[in-house]
């Protein structure tokens, strides 16, 4: 295991990332099926062919901008096609954005598959997953079942849901409050609905993951995600990049620390992968 502890300064990474930015271009896209999906697609105005595609996978809305990904996850879309030349996919996941459809855990994993399908339909072959809090366990177990996928980086990711499943109609409350539910009807048993929590979890899918390269990213003062859900997952991959940020909270993604590590990592994996 690669273990790093990032103190104040940025750990060391794989590259340059100090080279100009690439122009880019960003389109709105629909992933296609049922419900539709909300997208955006970015890719540099020089792409190299073959050139990697990344799937980037948002977390769980807050309640001070509910339903909607934030801007800055637009942003970062574009930072990663920029300084990498990648080619990338951002989607809002049902009931988040102006994407249709109402939250299930079972119905957001569905929802990472149906993209993956969509670069493979733009002619993507070369295709690796990131994401962040809950979008990482996402794109862990969407990994673990796809052996096409080069690689998976997550960041602050849920190794399970139990805390959530523990007590499903306070769960469900929330889902509202934060507007990825909004059929007041929904969801027809939500018994069989909050078992998803419990049977979709990123501990047990994490193994299936085999050596493909995998990337953790996790604050030391996270206090929404434990540290430890980073270790336990590490824990099951032969070879697993964990790092921890030293004074990084759950909003790791805007931390410059992790964004020069998961940089790093994607320009190695561009050329190993």
């Amino acid at each position: 295991m690669k273990l790093e502890i990032a103190a104040t300064g940025l750990p060391p990474v794989v590259g340059d990332n100090s080279r100009r930015p690439l122009p880019v271009t960003t389109t709105e896209t629909r992933v296609g099926g049922e419900p539709h999906l909300e997208a955006f697609f970015v890719q540099p105005d020089r792409t190299a062919a073959n050139a990697p595609a990344l799937l980037l996978c948002h977390g769980f809305p807050s309640k001070q901008r509910p339903g909607i990904p934030s801007r800055s996850y637009e942003q970062f879309a574009e930072r990663l096609a920029e300084e990498q030349g990648w080619l990338v996919l951002a989607v809002s996941l049902r009931g988040c954005g102006q994407s249709e459809g109402q939250f299930s855990m079972e119905g957001w994993l569905n929802d990472v598959r149906r993209s993956v399908a969509h670069l493979r339909n733009e002619g993507s072959q070369r295709i690796w997953l990131v994401g962040s809090t809950t979008g990482g366990s996402l794109a862990i177990m969407a990994a673990a079942q796809d052996p096409e996928i080069r690689g998976v980086a997550v960041m602050a990711p849920r190794a399970d849901f139990d805390d959530w499943a523990s007590d499903p109609r306070r769960f469900l409350q929330h889902c509202r409050n934060v507007g990825v539910v909004k059929d007041e009807s929904y969801p027809d048993s939500v018994q069989q609905w909050s078992q998803q929590l419990r049977k979709h979890r990123a501990i047990d899918f994490v193994e299936s993951i085999g050596s493909r390269p995998m990337l953790i990213l996790h604050g030391t003062n996270d206090r929404q995600v434990p540290p430890d859900d980073a270790r336990q997952l590490a824990s099951l991959h032969p070879n697993p990049e964990l790092r921890l940020v030293n004074g990084a909270d759950h909003r790791i993604r805007h931390d410059p620390r992790a964004v020069a590590v998961l940089m790093g990592w994607l320009e190695q994996q561009a050329i190993e992968g």
